[in-house]
C-alpha cells in the first residue's frame, strides 16, 4: 500500500512540474476582422500563440480585460459579446446583446461590463462572470421616444459609466453601485454630435469630442455640479472645412506631461491641450487627418496614424521639441498602434498587409513582423489596471 501511494504521488508531482504555467501580464490579442477571429499574442516573445474564432462581425472590434487579464472581453459589430479565455484560448461565453455595438468598458472593481451600443441605442450592463444582463438603460431623448446612438463609454472612479449621445448632443454618467437600480445624472447642450470621449488617468475629467462643431465639452466628475462646458470652441474658425475620412478616436492614452494631445477633425493638425487649464497652448502639423493619436507610456513620444489616403504612415512626436521627429511606413492601411506595458515596443496593424509590425520605440527599428488576417485593433492586458481603457 505504501509503495503504491508512492507511485501516486509521484505520478502527480510529475503531471504538476509538466503543466505550464504562466501569467498573463505580456499577453494581449489582435483582432481579425474579416475572419471573426482573435489571435492571442506574447508581446514578450513577439509571436503569435494561437487564435480564438467564431467571434462574429468584429470590423469595429474592441476589447477590455479582466482584473486578473485572463479574459478578454470582445465587444462585435454584430451585438456580440464575447468573453475569451486568452490562456486557454477558447470562448468562455459569447451572447448577441444588441443589433449594432461599437464598444464597451469594464468596471472598476472588475465586476461589470457595459457595451454601448447604436441600435437599439442605449448601454447594457453584465455581470462580468457570467454575463448575466444586470442593467438595461435605454439612451432616450427628446420626449422619451427617440433613441440615441450611444458613444464613447468609459469606466470612471466609483463603478460608474461615463458616455455621450450622438443623436441628443448630451453626455451621462452611470452609477452602477447598485448594479440593477442604475442611477443617471444628464448632461444637456453639450454641443452637437459628440463622437467618441476618453476619461483623463486620473479618473477626474471626462472629454467628448464633438463633430458637429468645432470644439469638445469637458466634465469635472469631481464636481459634476458644474455641469458640462465647451473648450476649444472653433478651433477650425476661418479655415476651409475639408472632408472627413474617418473619425478619430479618443481616449486617455493621448495624455501626457500635463497636456491633452487630440485630434483635430478633418485638419492635418494634433491639437496641444493644458489639462490645468484646459487651453489651448498649441498644434503640431502632421502628414493628414490623424486617427489615434497616442502618448507611450512615460509621456516622451506621441505616435499619430491617419485616415485615408495617409493611412499607410505613422509620425512620431517628440513632446519636449513639440514636433514630429520620425516617419514610418508599417504597412497598408495602418488601423491601430499598442505600447507594450513600459512602452519600450509599439506593435502596429497593417490591415491590407496582413501583418502586424513590432517597432522599437527608442531607435524605431522594425524587430518583428506577424502574420494575421486583416488584422485591426491590439489589445494588451495592461489595460486591465489603466482607467478609461
Amino acid at each position: 500500500m505504501k509503495s503504491l501511494l508512492s507511485i501516486l504521488a509521484a505520478l502527480l508531482l510529475s503531471a504538476c512540474s509538466g503543466a505550464a504555467l504562466r501569467g498573463t501580464g505580456d499577453l494581449g490579442i489582435v483582432i481579425e476582422r474579416a475572419t471573426g477571429s482573435v489571435a492571442v499574442v506574447d508581446s514578450s516573445a513577439k509571436s503569435i500563440l494561437g487564435r480564438v474564432e467564431g467571434l462574429g462581425d468584429l470590423s469595429h472590434a474592441s476589447a477590455v480585460y479582466s482584473r486578473d487579464g485572463r479574459y478578454a472581453y470582445v465587444f462585435g459589430r454584430d451585438g456580440g459579446l464575447t468573453k475569451v479565455d486568452i490562456l486557454e484560448r477558447r470562448i468562455a461565453k459569447r451572447i448577441i446583446q444588441a443589433g449594432n455595438s461599437i464598444g464597451g468598458a469594464i468596471s472598476q472593481d472588475g465586476r461589470l461590463v457595459a457595451a454601448q451600443n447604436y441600435q437599439p441605442g442605449g448601454v447594457k450592463v453584465f455581470d462580468a462572470d457570467t454575463l448575466e444582463l444586470l442593467a438595461d438603460i435605454p439612451a432616450t431623448f427628446g420626449d422619451g421616444k427617440q433613441f440615441s446612438k450611444v458613444v464613447g463609454l468609459a469606466d470612471v472612479p466609483g463603478n460608474k459609466f461615463a458616455y455621450a449621445l450622438f443623436d441628443a448632443g448630451e453626455i451621462w454618467v452611470a452609477d452602477l453601485s447598485k448594479p440593477r437600480e442604475p442611477k443617471l445624472t444628464k448632461f444637456r447642450n453639450i454641443g452637437s454630435q459628440p463622437y467618441d470621449g476618453l476619461v483623463t488617468p486620473d479618473g477626474r475629467h471626462y472629454i467628448a469630442g464633438l463633430f458637429g462643431e468645432d470644439g469638445l465639452a469637458l466634465v469635472d466628475l469631481w464636481q459634476p455640479e458644474q455641469g458640462a462646458r465647451k473648450i476649444l470652441a472653433n478651433y477650425g474658425k476661418g479655415a476651409e472645412k475639408l472632408p472627413v475620412f474617418k473619425m478619430p478616436h479618443l481616449r486617455g492614452w493621448a495624455v501626457a506631461g500635463g497636456r491633452a494631445y487630440l485630434p483635430a477633425i478633418g485638419r492635418h493638425e494634433v491639437l496641444v491641450v493644458d489639462t490645468a487649464t484646459w487651453q489651448e497652448v498649441g498644434r503640431i502639423p502632421v502628414k493628414g487627418q490623424p486617427v489615434f493619436v497616442m502618448a507611450r507610456p512615460d509621456g516622451r513620444q506621441i505616435w499619430v496614424n491617419f485616415a485615408f489616403p495617409d493611412y499607410s504612415q505613422v509620425q512620431v512626436i517628440d513632446t519636449l521639441e513639440q514636433k514630429v521627429v520620425q516617419t514610418l511606413s508599417p504597412g497598408k492601411a495602418v488601423l491601430h498602434m499598442e505600447f507594450t506595458p513600459r512602452g519600450e515596443n509599439v506593435w502596429i496593424s497593417a490591415r491590407d498587409d496582413n501583418r502586424v509590425a513590432v517597432y522599437d520605440t527608442a531607435s524605431f527599428a522594425k524587430l518583428a513582423e506577424l502574420p494575421a488576417q486583416t488584422p485591426s485593433g491590439i489589445f494588451f492586458t495592461s489595460r486591465a489596471a489603466r482607467i478609461g481603457f
